[in-house]
């Protein structure tokens, strides 16, 4: 396995989660078409690491790209995007792709992303090498966005969280989990998670949405997920963190009231979207109770931050809503 990033925390802090001393990890000119690179996804891949990039053009076009990296910091990303092939349909139509999450299931890596057919839906697709990518058949009708696998079947079947939404800028929002026995066919839609009252949480009262693969633990599914609150400045955007009961993740065991990490310095703050902390992928490592996740940032670049698992789980249990 592939040693993962890892930073440990200042001396001075008392958070969490802290974020890396040379954030942002990539930058919004990483390659040369690029206006941006966030919202972007990686998996541990031979002996270092691979991923699936958000790299909007200086059309503002938005696209995926493969990269890799050694150390999981240092990448290089893929100067074209990805180009898929038919997976397990012919209709591969795509006006946009946005938002990718990568995990790697029995035999290959599965990519999901935010497609554009008629409107936002989830995307699906796999690779073996991050070279040749297969497209297969869109799980929802329109609208939907934040499609993210478990890292393993549940029951027999497929299991993704969902966001339903609009066709905008969605001002509203909860968490879903679909399932199915062919990657091919979605249903046994059940609710997961809302947003919380404004006087309970309120960093997470507009809307919220799955992050990161969700990870297995004596507690249940940790899942880290974005929270949105709609200020007089517009949406912000913060990082939390739930617990799903391991054979019913639709039920949620421990959910935190604060936010594990919300929009507080510059790269986080000024950008394309200003105010934004948008989690998307994360590493572990359980033996040596480490975790890094990484976040797009104001919508601009790629940024991470680190956390003792176990200490994320115990935060998570001891200021549950």
């Amino acid at each position: 396995m592939s040693t993962i990033p890892w930073q440990d925390k200042p001396e001075n802090s008392n958070d969490v989660m802290w974020r890396y001393s040379n954030n942002p990890i990539i930058d919004r000119y990483a390659i040369p078409s690029s206006n941006s690179v966030f919202n972007s996804a990686v998996v541990p891949f031979g002996d270092g690491f691979a991923g699936v990039f958000r790299c909007d053009n200086k059309a503002v076009q938005m696209n995926i790209f493969a990269g890799f990296s050694k150390d999981g910091i240092n990448w290089d990303i893929n100067h074209e995007p990805i180009v898929m092939q038919a997976g397990n349909t012919e209709m591969i139509e795509s006006a946009y792709k946005y938002d990718p999450r990568v995990v790697f299931i029995e035999d290959r890596y599965w990519i999901t992303w935010c497609n554009g057919y008629n409107g936002p839906t989830i995307g699906i697709g796999y690779t073996f090498d991050f070279v040749e990518f297969f497209q297969c058949e869109n799980a929802y009708l329109p609208f939907n966005r934040n499609g993210v696998l478990f890292p393993q079947k549940i029951d027999g079947k497929y299991a993704m969280l969902s966001r339903p939404s609009d066709n905008g800028h969605t001002p509203f929002g909860d968490i879903w989990i679909s399932f199915s026995p062919d990657m091919k066919y979605w249903g046994e839609h059940r609710l997961v998670m809302k947003p919380t009252p404004f006087e309970d949480s309120a960093w997470q009262c507009t809307k919220i949405g799955a992050g990161p693969i969700p990870i297995l633990t004596e507690e249940g599914w940790l899942m880290i997920y974005h929270g949105v609150i709609n200020t007089c400045n517009g949406f912000r955007y913060a990082m939390g963190a739930a617990i799903l009961d391991t054979e019913k993740p639709d039920t949620v065991k421990y959910r935190t009231q604060p936010y594990l990490l919300g929009p507080a310095v510059d790269y986080e703050q000024t950008g394309d979207v200003p105010n934004v902390v948008f989690p998307c992928a994360a590493l572990h490592d359980t033996e040596e109770d480490k975790l890094a996740v990484y976040y797009g940032a104001a919508d601009t670049v790629v940024a991470m931050a680190f956390g003792k698992l176990s200490e994320v789980i115990q935060f998570t249990k001891d200021n549950s809503l």
